[in-house]
Formats: structure tokens, sequence, C-alpha cells
């Protein structure tokens, strides 16, 4: 079987790879204070504007466990679009802290301000307010579970709503390669780094065995957060792995080169579906497409690949999800594409 179901189904960089041995019988201090964490954290602060504070967990779920927990307060929630990472694949891991998820339908995957603002409007004009979790913090991923992207407009009037309204915006970027490469995009990590109180570079799914890199940008919300990292699990003691996969992901641009590859391919899929006239279920630019399939067609294709199910369309049509990376092989890509061609 040729894989498309996720961008998680093969190992790390062969560089990676080849760093690790290279450096596997050097000794260093446990815990993400050795030389390579300190430079890889250099490396992305290159990218970034203003004093921000660099850190390494281990996955995903972990790392917004950790960040969020460290934000709120007991009282306070996060509001996060009904199809947000946190709301609906994390087994409740937010709720597990003791902080609702606040959940407002979004657009293709993405929250709109209106709707944000307006929530928090109604809820600050209820009288009983203080019976409820109070909304402290907007979450967004980027890209979104479907794909989409927000722009920098979108992100900075976000940001600003935020410091408006004393509130925290966080963003997930466990798949912000892919949204750095796409071809739509003009949100750079210096932008995150601008218009976010917190967000994190995503390796786990670009490129690393595993990892993610937390950045902080609001210096309120520093202090303190290696102890949260401990108490969540997220302290490896071997922590010179994570350094070492992001000093190779950011020198030589790595980390984006290998993006923009598995951007490359999933364009190559959706022209080739489209030319079928089959339609996409949202907008995707990045590496995660949503093409809308009959039952018949997905028997067919499901021979030879594995794709996730996504959600019914109506009795006979299926929005499914093909999903490229980093390490997705061209002639696997134009193997399904005679298939697509073939349907």
């Amino acid at each position: 079987m040729i894989r498309f179901d996720n961008d998680y189904s093969t190992g790390g960089h062969p560089l990676i790879l080849e760093r690790l041995i290279a450096t596997n019988d050097e000794e260093h201090p446990g815990y993400g204070v050795d030389d390579h964490c300190k430079r890889a954290a250099e490396l992305i602060k290159e990218e970034c504007v203003g004093d921000v504070d660099v850190h390494f967990l281990v996955g995903g779920t972990q790392t917004n466990k950790t960040v969020i927990a460290s934000m709120l307060r007991p009282h306070q929630a996060v509001i996060a679009a009904d199809s947000g990472h946190i709301a609906v694949h994390e087994t409740g891991a937010i709720e597990a802290t003791g902080h609702k998820v606040i959940t407002i339908p979004g657009m293709d995957g993405k929250l709109r301000l209106e709707d944000v603002a307006q929530y928090v409007e109604d809820y600050w004009n209820d009288v009983t307010f203080e019976h409820m979790p109070q909304p402290k913090m907007v979450y967004i991923s980027q890209p979104t579970e479907f794909g989409t992207l927000y722009s920098k407009q979108e992100l900075k009037d976000l940001y600003e709503f935020c410091q408006d309204n004393n509130m925290y915006l966080m963003v997930d970027g466990a798949r912000l390669g892919y949204a750095l490469a796409a071809r739509d995009n003009d949100v750079t990590i210096k932008d995150l780094s601008e218009y976010s109180d917190v967000f994190y570079i995503g390796g786990t799914k670009v490129g690393a065995l595993f990892g993610e890199a937390v950045v902080i940008a609001n210096d309120n919300l520093k202090s303190d957060f290696r102890y949260f990292i401990k108490q969540n699990g997220g302290m490896l003691a071997k922590g010179r792995l994570l350094g070492i996969q992001y000093e190779v992901l950011f020198e030589n641009n790595l980390y984006e080169e290998i993006s923009k590859h598995a951007v490359e391919l999933a364009d190559k899929l959706t022209e080739a579906f489209e030319a079928k006239g089959i339609q996409m279920k949202y907008p995707s630019p990045t590496n995660q497409r949503f093409p809308i399939l009959t039952k018949e067609q997905i028997e067919v294709l499901r021979e030879k690949y594995t794709f996730a199910h996504w959600e019914k369309v109506d009795d006979n049509l299926f929005a499914v999800r093909f999903c490229t990376s980093w390490s997705t092989k061209r002639e696997d890509v134009d193997a399904l594409i005679q298939d697509i061609k073939s349907l």
C-alpha cells in the first residue's frame, strides 16, 4: 500500500539521522540545557522579531496542553474553531487540565474575528458571567485542520483584538512548514513572533523524528515555563535529541525546503482531481487536500492507497483527505495521478 493518510508515516530526514549518529558519543547535560538546544534556539530566534524564549517539547498534544495550562488560571478557558485540534483530536487533554475549550463554528477551519468578538462581547454582557468559564485565550492553527491559511492581516487583527481585550493568542504550528511553503501564504515566522503571544514550530510532521519548538513572545508568559514542561512530562532527559534535530532543520533553510516538496506534490494531486471533474471540499494550498469522491471511487483507490475518511457530503459522496509530506515519493504521486485519470 502507498500511504497518503498522514504526514508522519516515515521517520526523520536523512540529514537528521546522520547528525544524530555523528553526535551520538558526545556527552551533554540533560533536560534541554545542552549546546545543541542552545544553538537550535538561536537559529529559531534569528527568524523572529523581539526577545523570544524557545523551548523544545516532544509532541503536539503535549505541547498544546503544556502551553495552555501555563497561560490560563483555573477559571479561564480557550476559544477554538469547532474543528480545532484541541477540541476534536486530543482526547480532552485541555479539559483534563481543568480548562474548558469553547468552540465557535469556523469558516473552512478558520476562526473569524467577528465571531470571536461577538462571543466575547456576549460573555461580558451576561450578568452571570462569573458563573461561566472566562474566555482568556484564542487558539488557532497555521495551517488549520482543513489545510487552510490565515493571512497576515487576519493574524494581526486577531492578535490586536486579544491585546485590546486582555486575552492571549496562541498559534498551533504542528504543520507550520507546509504553511510557510504554500504559494498563497504571506505569514512568516517573524510575523508569528510579532502577532501572537506564543506559537510553535512543528517538527514531528515536518522532517523530525519527533519534537515541537515552542516560541514565547509575551514576556509575561516566560517565567516558570520549564516547570510546566516538567510537570506535563515534556522535559526529555536526553534533550539534546530535540536540539540536534532543530539545528539541522534550521540550517540552510531545510525546514522550508522539505515542506515545499510536499506542497508541490499536493498541488499536482489537486490538478489531477480537478482535471477529472472532482471538486475539493476545502480550498487548501498546503499539504492536505480534500477531494469529494463517490463510494465507488473510494473503493477503487483504496485497493492501492491509504487515505483518511473526512466527512460525509451526501449518501454517495464523501470528502476524504490525501496528505503528502516531506518524504512523499514523486513516483508514488505519479502512480496515484494515473489512477485518478482512470477513475
